[in-house]
């Protein structure tokens, strides 16, 4: 039997299935001004963190009934689920059909106990960064804390060993090597949202910048 290129088939057979994605289907699914990527191409500011997960913490607070330095071990009890969604870049790629495991998101929410007053939560990066994003955007179904990528841990290049996967908004929105999460009542702009980003970041609504 010959040995074909498998990678170049595989592409191949990418390639008809994304042209097949017309009319209505692929309205709802690509949003405006989006090009299908088969890559994953690597944005972030020009650091990718070592990170030891025996001294990882996840620091919890603000408006929350307690203040907490979560470890890996910690997060690694809670409730689990493998997600498929597409992640959308403001820089207009996307890819579909993206395969996560994590921690939904609703499901934290009830073991972090934030305080019935928060509308806002920041996000904080180990590089720095920092993103915010409304109570009602977290609060999907298909939210989550992601530390697994196509069956292995988040690689450092795509902000492992957690980040942040809000779906429906920019990749932005959400922060690789994720470190802390703020709950406030008042929005904090992140970031590239005091660079000019649009405060909000929603894919499909094409709200790329202020």
């Amino acid at each position: 039997m010959p040995k074909y290129n498998q990678a170049y088939i595989k592409g191949k057979e990418i390639a008809v299935k994304l042209h097949k994605l017309s009319g209505e289907q692929a309205k709802g699914r690509i949003p405006p001004g989006q090009t299908v990527t088969q890559g994953f191409p690597i944005l972030d500011l020009g650091i990718q963190p070592e990170v030891d997960l025996q001294k990882y913490r996840l620091h919890i607070y603000g408006l929350v009934e307690q203040e907490r330095l979560l470890t890996w071990e910690q997060l690694m009890k809670m409730p689990k689920k493998e997600f498929t969604e597409d992640l959308h870049c403001v820089t207009r790629w996307s890819k579909l059909d993206v395969k996560w495991k994590g921690i939904p998101f609703k499901e934290f929410l009830k073991i972090v106990k934030p305080k019935k007053n928060w509308k806002f939560l920041i996000q904080e990066g180990l590089d720095g960064y920092t993103t915010n994003v409304s109570r009602e955007d977290v609060e999907h179904k298909n939210v989550f804390l992601a530390y697994v990528l196509k069956g292995k841990p988040i690689p450092k290049e795509h902000g492992g060993p957690m980040r942040l996967i809000i779906p429906h908004l920019y990749g932005w929105k959400g922060s690789k090597f994720l470190s802390g999460l703020k709950f406030v009542e008042k929005d904090e702009q992140g970031f590239w949202e005091v660079r000019s980003y649009h405060n909000h970041g929603d894919a499909f609504k094409e709200e790329r910048y202020a």
